[in-house]
């Protein structure tokens, strides 16, 4: 199982920024300490090119981005402030999600980004933390490319995956689902292809149960021919923006369920691994391992 990351890209961020930027390396040198994983499963991505950029964004964007051009407002509302380390790591972000998939296409059935799930970035705006779309970016270079005729996008950070329903929204080659809190971010929601929004403390029976019921009509509308899953840790009932009240063996749970369906309906899978906002980061990292230990049995 091939994973990609980009932890070595550091966002250089203010001192008490909310943005848990640690999680990343500590996430890789977890999986590393599992000894479930060796050092050549793990690869530093390409970065995603302008072209394959320009296929997700509006090319003056990427153009703006590149040069440090963004205005204030831009700025605030992506929530980082601009850095030449900003741009390169979001395109790392993007290319480890594009890279992921190509692995899973490849045969490995299943691959992941130890980042990625931007869902918050727009065609022509960032957003949430959010750059650039790293799902939004697969799916159209994907397509272009021949590689792909169809692709679920199956959302379950605990915000809607906003960008990714406005950039895909009628796209042929994409179905897009997200499972995410109602009164959680953003407070004007999308429309993705499928939304099943979740009241504060659903927890883990409802929350399941919801899945269930949105992979099977996530499926019902394929064939497809690879998903790409933003497996977000922030539904985790410790989560300071998440309010779902999922536990961890819940989110575990979740992971199996979505990856059975992968199997059982014989798709390959690229995960991002999106949100996660513990109080304690050191949960944010479990949770996250714990997605890649059970992708690695599926992949066995």
């Amino acid at each position: 199982m091939q994973l990609f990351y980009t932890d070595v890209f550091v966002l250089p961020l203010p001192e008490g920024h909310r943005f848990p930027m640690s999680k990343y390396a500590r996430l890789r040198q977890a999986l590393l300490d599992s000894a479930v994983f060796a050092p050549d499963d793990l690869q530093l991505p390409p970065p995603a090119s302008d072209a394959e950029l320009a296929l997700a964004h509006c090319p003056d964007y990427v153009a703006r981005v590149a040069a440090g051009a963004l205005t204030p407002a831009e700025i605030r509302q992506i929530g980082f402030p601009w850095s030449p380390e900003m741009v390169e790591r979001s395109r790392r972000s993007a290319g480890a999600t594009l890279a992921a998939a190509r692995a899973a296409l490849a045969g490995g059935k299943v691959a992941a980004n130890l980042a990625g799930g931007t869902h918050h970035a727009h065609y022509d705006r960032g957003e949430g933390f959010c750059v650039f779309n790293d799902a939004a970016v697969t799916v159209r270079t994907l397509a272009a490319e021949g590689a792909v005729r169809r692709v679920a996008v199956i959302d379950a950070d605990v915000h809607q995956g906003n960008g990714t329903a406005t950039i895909l929204a009628g796209d042929p080659h994409a179905f897009t689902f997200s499972l995410h809190g109602a009164r959680n971010f953003p407070f004007e929601k999308a429309h993705s292809a499928l939304d099943i929004e979740l009241p504060d403390g659903t927890g883990d029976d409802a929350y399941l149960a919801a899945l269930e019921q949105g992979l099977a009509a996530t499926f019902a509308a394929g064939p497809y021919d690879l998903v790409l899953y933003l497996a977000g840790a922030d539904p985790y009932a410790g989560d300071r923006l998440g309010r779902l009240a999922v536990s961890m063996d819940g989110l575990a749970a979740r992971d199996r369920q979505v990856l059975d369906a992968c199997r059982a309906h014989g798709v390959p899978v690229a995960i991002a691994m999106a949100g996660g906002y513990a109080r304690d980061i050191a949960d944010t990292v479990a949770i996250h391992t714990r997605t890649l230990l059970t992708a690695r049995d599926y992949a066995a």
